[in-house]
């Protein structure tokens, strides 16, 4: 792995991830020692520090961006653009209207049986693309037991909700102790069948993920599910594979949700190998989001058509395994919706023909409404 130059003294503290998250690159001269910054870049990160969405980019994460590159993949996730003070038609704030579905301080209610609990407000890496810029890296860091005492007894008292996000910022990078704290509070709410931890952690800093960790939280609740978010094959790496072999080897479920971004990863054959190499670790490929309209975000997302168009290139040439649901959430709160290629031609008196990835029009016939044919 090639280090950058800021970092190469200190190759043996590499592997520990409290020394990334302290070594993170947060300003304009971390940057521009690391890369070679674009005009566009600088006045982005200018624009950043200025009281923008910040920066931090782990060591680990900033080795795998090509620093000669203005269109490396990676690079783009993380590295400030001038056009993020840029609003275009569509741009939300708070784009998925958490504010407005918020039941609990620090607890978010958008559909009956689910909520999501917001444990932190830090990331190890602030991805440009962030949904919940609008808070995210804003102050208070992980949440105490004590602070997130309301939305616990919400949970408490809505036996409906059986199923619990915890997410942030990134909760993985949390204490291990408060962490698995949370963790077991939330076990002791007899109604929450799931508890899903969103983390970056294994793609941004998988030094977090350390055999302490997962021994921690692997027992915490009976069914934990690990929510991931690799979006490109180079964030496939040897201390990324290790990190979701720990997790898996421990009994965790491990599900990835990849976010389509312009230039970065809107092409099949880049999805492709990256839900292949998910697969190979056990890894499932479970969403592929349309990027959320988050204000200044412009730049980095697609037209829905783009996603369709990738769906339909990967449907049929993908184990069912590996491909994911394409979902648009859609604004305001209204929540997920599937989306995909039209594969009904037409449908009418039981008949319906349907298109295959092929590009063929096969028949399906329904079968009789009655318990037998014939049956008056």
């Amino acid at each position: 792995m090639r280090l950058p130059i800021a970092i190469e003294d200190n190759e043996r503290d590499f592997d520990d991830w409290r020394w990334q998250s302290r070594h993170a690159t947060t300003d304009l001269m971390g940057l521009e020692k690391a890369l070679r910054l674009t005009d566009d870049e600088r006045r982005g990160a200018e624009r950043a520090l200025a009281g923008g969405f910040p920066i931090a980019i782990t060591p680990y994460y900033l080795s795998l961006i090509d620093p000669d590159d203005p269109a490396c993949p990676i690079r783009l996730q993380v590295v400030p653009s001038a056009r993020e003070g840029i609003e275009v038609p569509g741009d939300l704030r708070d784009p998925l209207g958490e504010e407005s579905h918020e039941v609990a301080p620090e607890l978010v209610q958008r559909y009956p049986d689910r909520a999501l609990l917001l444990a932190s407000d830090r990331c190890a890496v602030y991805c440009r693309f962030c949904t919940r810029s609008r808070m995210v890296g804003d102050g208070g860091g992980a949440r105490s037991l004590k602070k997130l005492t309301p939305a616990l007894d919400y949970l408490k008292a809505h036996p409906e909700i059986r199923d619990v996000i915890v997410s942030g910022g990134d909760p993985m990078v949390m204490g291990t102790n408060r962490l698995r704290a949370i963790l077991m509070a939330l076990a002791e709410i007899p109604h929450l069948n799931t508890v899903r931890l969103a983390t970056r952690a294994p793609v941004t800093i998988p030094q977090r993920v350390t055999e302490e960790l997962v021994d921690a939280i692997k027992d915490a609740h009976p069914a934990i599910f690990v929510m991931t978010h690799f979006n490109h094959p180079k964030e496939i790496t040897d201390a990324s594979r290790l990190a979701c072999r720990r997790l898996v080897n421990a009994g965790l479920p491990v599900m990835n949700q990849s976010v389509l971004l312009r230039g970065v990863n809107d092409q099949a054959e880049i999805l492709e190998t990256l839900f292949r190499g998910l697969v190979g670790l056990k890894v499932r490929p479970y969403y592929l989001l349309q990027a959320d309209p988050v204000r200044g975000t412009g730049h980095l997302r697609t037209p829905l058509s783009v996603g369709v168009r990738i769906m339909e290139r990967l449907q049929g040439r993908m184990s069912g395994i590996a491909l994911p649901k394409f979902i648009v959430d859609t604004p305001h709160g209204r929540g997920k919706v599937p989306v995909g290629p039209k594969t009904i031609v037409s449908h009418e008196d039981g008949r319906t023909q349907l298109l295959t990835f092929r590009g063929e029009i096969v028949e399906y016939v329904d079968p009789p409404t009655t318990s037998h044919p014939g049956e008056a």
